[in-house]
């Protein structure tokens, strides 16, 4: 079927596939945030993701393959069934066949679809001759277990090739049966050379993560540096500092609250911790035992979030793994807040040293003690200054415009446009032919 604009062109249209269609992560956020983008000026945005309670409603969902939930109580012969998929599924490639012939893309553009959707689904997209791009939200397609991380830090031990290591460690849980089968999930999908093969381009919102796939042996013409967005027009920035600090995001191991917990409290600053997650009851502990300035706000988004984040006098990103290109920094620049960020990954590309924040040893207590004090100190005008920079720096380079050129540029390298320029396109119809 063929979106008709009224000026009689067909009009473009996208594929869009992600495992989930709610704001579970980051990679939600940007792939269901780029969607409204690209339907606002004009796509025909076709999102296909896996069936869930919490999904956004779409007219396709009835596309979408049957809900997997990766760790819920199902029987033995479904825990089967599932771990099969997590390799190839059948129902994923078949479904997605039938929507590529309802639908006819001219581009298709991916994100997560480990484990769920799985890349049974590329070849269908060369076999159907589909321009297919995927934008790399962390190191899977490096390291099987995403985070090159392991019990004693940042790991690279899966470096040329030597993917065992999955094993040898139990990176998965610290379970040898579900870090096996990751294992053999990696090891299938690189004899197949899986991803390469099928997938014209790879996105990088870091150039940390570019580097790194270049590093690991990645063709460097096949990689592309394009930087998250945000929209500043939704953001109004509040310059004027507050007394306390602020976290947001997931509270697990990697994300280093518990070094900023101890710092916080060595620096003797108030601290406001926003988000959930496995470490919340060994955090909240943690804080009653040292008697810390903390407070847990739990789950907040939207305005909500927002406000906090205003009233604070920087937000604090104290990671300890390799991040990508964190939303939380541009999130809070376009809220008129510097950042105090690790050292580790993107963060440090994304943050002018003194001038848009600063930045501290990674897992390092006495640092981010140091950094905290830092801001605690400065006089008023010159965080006012900072935020300002930062509001200025977002709104320079990574408004959804700027994200939009970037992407249209390379579509338009793979010989795509708004326009719909692929061969089985139809230019200029007299009758509109319905969308399903």
């Amino acid at each position: 079927m063929l979106a008709i604009s009224c000026k009689g062109k067909v009009m473009a249209n996208l594929l869009s596939i992600n495992n989930y269609h709610y704001r579970r992560g980051g990679a939600e956020v940007v792939f269901l945030e780029q969607n409204k983008i690209l339907k606002k000026i004009g796509w025909k945005v076709i999102p296909f993701s896996m069936k869930h309670a919490k999904n956004e409603s779409t007219e396709w969902q009835d596309h979408f393959v049957n809900e997997i939930e990766y760790g819920a109580d199902y029987g033995w012969h479904n825990k089967f069934i599932n771990a099969l998929k997590i390799i190839y599924s059948w129902e994923a490639k078949n479904k997605l066949q039938s929507l590529i012939d309802n639908i006819k893309p001219d581009v298709a553009h991916l994100h997560n679809i480990y484990h769920h959707l799985s890349p049974s689904i590329l070849p269908v997209l060369k076999k159907n001759g589909v321009p297919t791009v995927m934008t790399l939200h962390d190191l899977k397609l490096l390291c099987p277990s995403y985070l090159m991380l392991n019990a004693s830090g940042v790991c690279e031990q899966c470096k040329g090739g030597r993917i065992y290591n999955v094993v040898t460690n139990k990176c998965m849980k610290q379970s040898l049966p579900l870090s096996s089968l990751i294992f053999s999930e990696t090891l299938i999908h690189r004899v197949f050379n899986i991803y390469k093969k099928n997938i014209d381009m790879f996105i990088s919102p870091s150039k940390f993560y570019l580097n790194k796939f270049i590093e690991w042996g990645w063709e460097p013409d096949r990689l592309i540096h394009i930087p998250n967005f945000v929209d500043v027009d939704l953001l109004k920035p509040n310059y004027q500092p507050g007394k306390y600090f602020v976290f947001f995001g997931r509270l697990s191991k990697e994300k280093g609250v518990k070094t900023l917990i101890h710092a916080a409290h060595e620096a003797n600053v108030e601290l406001k911790v926003i988000g959930t997650g496995p470490l919340e009851e060994e955090l909240k502990i943690l804080v009653s035992s040292l008697g810390a300035n903390v407070t847990f706000l739990g789950y907040q988004t939207g305005e909500t979030l927002h406000k906090v984040i205003k009233n604070a006098r920087a937000v604090v990103l104290p990671s300890e793994w390799y991040e990508n290109a964190p939303m939380s920094v541009m999130e809070s620049y376009a809220l008129g807040k510097p950042v105090i960020g690790a050292n580790i990954g993107g963060i440090p590309e994304l943050i002018r040293e003194d001038e848009t924040g600063v930045t501290f040893e990674s897992a390092n207590t006495e640092s981010l003690s140091h950094a905290l004090n830092q801001l605690k100190n400065m006089k008023d005008e010159a965080v006012i200054e900072m935020g300002k920079t930062a509001r200025q720096w977002v709104e320079n380079e990574y408004t959804v415009e700027k994200y939009s050129e970037r992407l249209h540029n390379l579509y338009s390298r793979l010989g795509v446009s708004i326009q719909g320029s692929r061969k089985h396109r139809i230019l200029n119809q007299e009758q509109p032919i319905p969308v399903p």
